[in-house]
C-alpha cells in the first residue's frame, strides 16, 4: 500500500511539474491528434512520422480493401500490426512494408480475419488503450498482453514493445505485407539474419507503383534466443540447401516469407527494435538506420521527433481555444507528412529508371498526389516552406530527366509513375512556386519541363485538344475535365512565359487556356461533352456521376466552375453577375442525386461536395461576383461542420494535406483560387489572431476583430495599414510580411468588397 501512495504521490507532482511547464511554455505539437481523419473518409493513418519523413510507423487494421488506403480504420476492432510505410489521406492503397507484430505462444503466421482474430497473428484492442501523438503511437494488444509504442526520426524508427513473462515469445517480420487493395501483389522477397540481432530483407511490390522496390534493415536490443525463417509455412533449415531459394538457415528468397525473432522474456521485459529503410539496398537501409538511430534511447527520439513538430508548426502561431487549435494544428501537422523524404543518408534514391541517382544539393522527395495539393498544399509551402518546396520541385525536374517520354510527374509513388488522376498539375506547383520567389531550381530548366509536358503528343489527348481546342468525348474519357484542367495548366505556363520574357509562347499558352469556352454549352448554362466533330454529348444529364464518363470524379454541374484562370470569362459566359450567382446557389441548394454510396463525393451541400477536390475553390466564386458575404457564409459553415479535433473529423480523403491545407487558408481568412497567379481571395477568418512566419524570416501577422461562430461575415479589412475594399489580395502585399486586420460582424456588409481590385 505504501508503494501505490508514493506511485500516486509522484503522479500528482509530476502532474503539477507539467502543469506549470505547460503554463511557462506552449508546446504546439500537444495540439496534434494523429488519430484525426483514421475513421470514415480522412483515410489518414495515427502511428508517428517526423515531418516529412521517410518512415510512417503506423498500426495496420487492414490491407486488403480498397478504402483502408491507409491501413487503419478506427472503427476495426484488430490490428494485423506494425508496418513501416504509409500514404496519408489518398484514396488507392499501397506501401505498409515489412508487418512486425510481437507474439506470445506458437507464432502465427498469417493475420487472420477481422473477425476471427484468433486465426491468426492479429489481436484485438480498444481505444480505451491506444494513444497517438506527435512522434509516438502506443496500444496494448489484448490477447497476448504485449504494449507496443512506436516512434520515428527522419530516417529512421523504433518500436518498443513491453512482454509479459514467456517461454515463447517472438517478434515477427511478414515480408509478404502490404497494403494492397484488391489487385495488387508482390513479386518477391528476400531477407537475410545479419548477425544475432540484426536483419536485413526486401521486397519488390508490383502495386500502385507498378515497380516498387524496398529494403529494410531492423537491429534488436536483445539478441535472439533462436530465430526462425519461414516460407510458405515451412522453415528454412540447413538440409534445404538443394533449393536454389535458401543458401542456409540465415537466409531465404521467395513471395511469403516471415522471420520469427524468438525469446524467452520475463514479466514486464522491453525489446526495442530499430529500422530503417531505403529504395536502393540492405546496406543503405543499414547506413540510415546507424545515421537516424545510433543509440537505444527510444524516448530521446520521441523528444527529438516532437521538437521538430513543434518546430514546423511554429510558422503559424494562432489564438484560441484548445479545441480550435488542435483541429488548426493537427491540419498542419497533415499538411507536413508529405511528400516524403526519398533519398538516403548518403543523397542516393532509385529514380523513375529504376537506376540509383544522387542527389546533389537538394534532398529529394516523392509521393506526389499533384491533382490534390496542387491547389492549396504546394501554395502553402510556397509560402511557409520556400526551401522545401524547391527541393521538391528540384524532384519533380529529376523524375522529368528521368522520363523516357520526358513528362513530368502525375501522381508519382516512390521512383514510380502512377498515372493517377490528369491534367499537368506538377506546373502550377513549378510555376506557382517560381512566381512566389522560389528559387532553388534553374527557371529555364523548369519552363523547358513544363512546356514539354504540356506539349507531349501522347500526354492523353493534347494533340487533339491543341488542334481541336478540346478533348473530343468520343476519343478519351473524362474528355470535359481534361479539357478544362489542360486550359487551367497552360494558363500557368502562360504565366511564367510572360515573366521570362517568352511572348510568343504566353500568346500561344494563353490561347489554349481560353479553351474552356469550346465546351460551354449556352443552351443549358453548363460544361459539357463535345465529339470530334463539333457535336454535343447526347444524351446529357448534368447531374449524372459515372465513373470514366467525361467527368472526373464529378458532374457537370460541379466542373462547369472549374476555370480559375479566368473567373470573369466564365461569369460573362453565364450572363453576369446576378446570373452566375443564382446558378451558384442552385448548385448549393441541389436535393436530389443518384451517387449514393459512391466514393469522394462526401461532404455535401446540395451538389457541392467538399470531400472531394474539384469543389474546393467553388466557394470562393461567389466574391468574383460581387457577393462575398454568401462565400463567407458557407466558408463558415464548412469550417464548422466538415473540419474538427476528433477521428470522424474528415469528410474526404485528406489526400496528402489538400483537404487540410484547405482549411489552414480558409481559417487564416485567404484562399489561393488560382494558383499560378498572383493573388489570393479574400473569405472569412476563423481565427481571433494569427501570426505567419514566412519562409524569407518575414512576419505575416492576421486579426479577426469580433471573430465568432455568428459573426462570419467581413465588415471591413485593412491590409498593412490601407483600407482594402477588395476580395482580391495579391500576393505581393504579404510577401515581405504585414498586416492583414479584418473587422466581423453578424449581418453581411454588402458594401464591402465589391471593388474589382482595392483602390489604394
Amino acid at each position: 500500500m505504501r508503494g501505490i501512495i508514493l506511485s500516486l504521490l509522484l503522479v500528482v507532482a509530476g502532474a503539477s511539474h507539467y502543469c506549470q511547464s505547460a503554463v511557462a511554455e506552449e508546446r504546439l505539437s500537444d495540439y496534434i491528434r494523429p488519430l484525426v481523419g483514421t475513421h470514415g473518409e480522412g483515410n489518414t493513418y495515427p502511428g508517428p512520422s517526423a515531418p516529412f519523413g521517410m518512415l510512417q510507423l503506423s498500426p495496420d487494421t487492414e490491407r486488403d480493401l480498397w478504402e483502408t488506403a491507409s491501413g487503419y480504420e478506427y472503427s476495426d476492432t484488430s490490428i494485423m500490426g506494425f508496418s513501416l510505410t504509409h500514404l496519408s489521406g489518398t484514396g488507392i492503397p499501397d506501401l505498409g512494408d515489412f508487418l512486425f507484430m510481437p507474439q506470445i505462444g506458437e507464432p502465427k503466421l498469417t493475420a487472420g480475419a477481422k473477425d476471427d482474430p484468433d486465426a491468426g497473428y492479429r489481436s484485438r484492442y480498444s481505444h480505451d488503450q491506444e494513444s497517438a501523438a506527435a512522434g509516438y503511437y502506443q496500444v496494448k494488444l489484448l490477447d497476448s498482453g504485449i504494449n507496443v509504442e512506436l516512434t520515428a526520426g527522419e530516417r529512421a524508427g523504433m518500436m518498443r514493445f513491453t512482454f509479459p513473462a514467456s517461454e515463447q515469445a517472438s517478434i515477427m517480420t511478414d515480408l509478404q505485407h502490404f497494403l494492397r487493395g484488391n489487385r495488387f501483389k508482390l513479386i518477391w522477397s528476400h531477407v537475410r539474419v545479419e548477425d544475432p540481432a540484426t536483419v536485413t530483407g526486401y521486397h519488390l511490390i508490383n502495386g500502385w507503383g507498378k515497380e516498387r522496390y524496398l529494403y529494410f534493415a531492423a537491429r534488436y536490443s536483445r539478441p535472439f534466443d533462436s530465430h526462425r525463417i519461414m516460407s510458405d509455412g515451412n522453415e528454412v533449415r540447413y538440409d534445404s540447401y538443394k533449393n536454389y531459394r535458401f543458401r542456409s538457415r540465415n537466409e531465404a528468397a521467395g513471395t511469403n516469407l516471415q522471420f520469427l525473432a524468438e525469446y524467452k522474456t520475463h514479466a514486464d521485459e522491453v525489446i526495442t527494435v530499430k529500422v530503417a529503410v531505403s529504395a536502393v539496398s540492405a546496406a543503405n537501409a543499414l547506413k540510415n538506420l546507424d545515421a537516424g538511430a545510433p543509440g537505444w534511447d527510444f524516448d530521446a527520439m520521441r523528444e527529438a521527433t516532437r521538437k521538430a513538430w513543434d518546430e514546423e508548426l511554429s510558422r503559424i502561431q494562432i489564438e484560441g481555444d484548445a479545441a480550435e487549435k488542435e483541429t488548426f494544428y493537427t491540419a498542419l501537422y497533415h499538411c507536413f507528412l508529405a511528400p516524403n523524404l526519398y533519398a538516403d543518408v548518403t543523397g542516393e534514391y532509385r529514380g523513375l529508371d529504376s537506376n540509383i541517382h544522387q542527389a546533389d544539393g537538394f534532398q529529394n522527395y516523392a509521393v506526389f498526389s499533384l491533382w490534390d495539393t496542387y491547389r492549396a498544399t504546394h501554395p502553402l509551402f510556397a509560402l511557409i516552406q520556400a526551401e522545401r518546396d524547391g527541393d521538391m520541385i528540384e524532384s519533380m525536374l529529376a523524375h522529368f530527366d528521368q522520363s523516357v517520354d520526358h513528362l513530368l510527374p502525375m501522381w508519382s509513388l516512390q521512383g514510380n509513375e502512377t498515372w493517377c488522376m490528369i491534367g499537368y498539375h506538377a506546373v502550377p506547383v513549378i510555376v506557382d512556386g517560381y512566381l512566389k520567389g522560389v528559387r532553388r531550381f534553374d527557371a529555364e530548366r523548369a519552363y523547358e519541363a513544363v512546356k514539354t509536358t504540356a506539349m507531349n503528343p501522347d500526354y492523353d489527348g493534347v494533340a487533339t485538344y491543341d488542334k481541336l481546342g478540346w478533348v473530343p468525348c468520343d476519343q478519351e474519357n473524362e474528355s470535359v475535365s481534361k479539357t478544362l484542367e489542360y486550359a487551367y495548366d497552360d494558363y500557368c505556363i502562360a504565366q511564367m512565359a510572360k515573366a521570362l520574357g517568352k511572348d510568343d509562347d504566353y500568346a500561344y499558352f494563353m490561347r489554349r487556356a481560353n479553351s474552356y469556352k469550346n465546351l460551354f454549352d449556352p443552351s443549358v448554362g453548363l460544361m459539357r461533352g463535345k465529339d470530334a466533330e463539333g457535336d454535343w454529348r447526347t444524351p446529357f444529364d448534368a447531374h449524372e456521376y459515372v465513373h470514366l464518363g467525361d467527368f472526373t470524379e464529378g458532374t457537370s454541374w460541379q466542373y462547369t466552375w472549374y476555370v480559375p484562370q479566368d473567373v470573369p470569362g466564365l461569369i460573362a459566359l453565364m450572363g453576369g453577375n446576378e446570373a452566375f450567382c443564382e446558378k451558384l446557389d442552385s448548385l448549393f441548394s441541389f436535393g436530389e442525386n443518384d451517387s449514393e454510396g459512391l466514393d469522394d463525393i462526401q461532404g455535401r451541400i446540395g451538389e457541392y461536395w467538399h470531400g472531394n477536390e474539384p469543389s474546393h475553390h467553388i466557394i470562393y466564386l461567389y466574391c468574383y461576383a460581387g457577393q462575398p458575404w454568401k462565400a463567407q457564409e458557407t466558408l463558415r459553415r464548412i469550417l464548422r461542420t466538415q473540419y474538427g479535433n476528433q477521428p470522424h473529423s474528415l469528410t474526404g480523403n485528406d489526400d496528402c494535406g489538400q483537404m487540410s491545407a484547405w482549411y489552414l487558408f480558409t481559417a487564416l481568412g485567404f484562399y489561393p483560387v488560382c494558383p499560378g497567379s498572383d493573388e489570393y481571395i479574400i473569405g472569412s477568418p476563423a481565427v481571433s489572431e494569427a501570426t505567419v512566419r514566412l519562409s524569407n524570416g518575414k512576419e505575416l501577422t492576421i486579426t479577426a476583430e469580433n471573430q465568432s461562430d455568428e459573426n462570419v461575415y467581413v465588415q471591413s479589412v485593412r491590409v498593412n495599414g490601407k483600407p482594402w475594399n477588395s476580395v482580391h489580395l495579391p500576393h505581393k502585399e504579404i510577401a515581405n510580411g504585414g498586416t492583414i486586420e479584418f473587422t466581423m460582424g453578424p449581418t453581411p456588409n454588402k458594401a464591402w468588397g465589391v471593388a474589382k481590385k482595392n483602390a489604394s
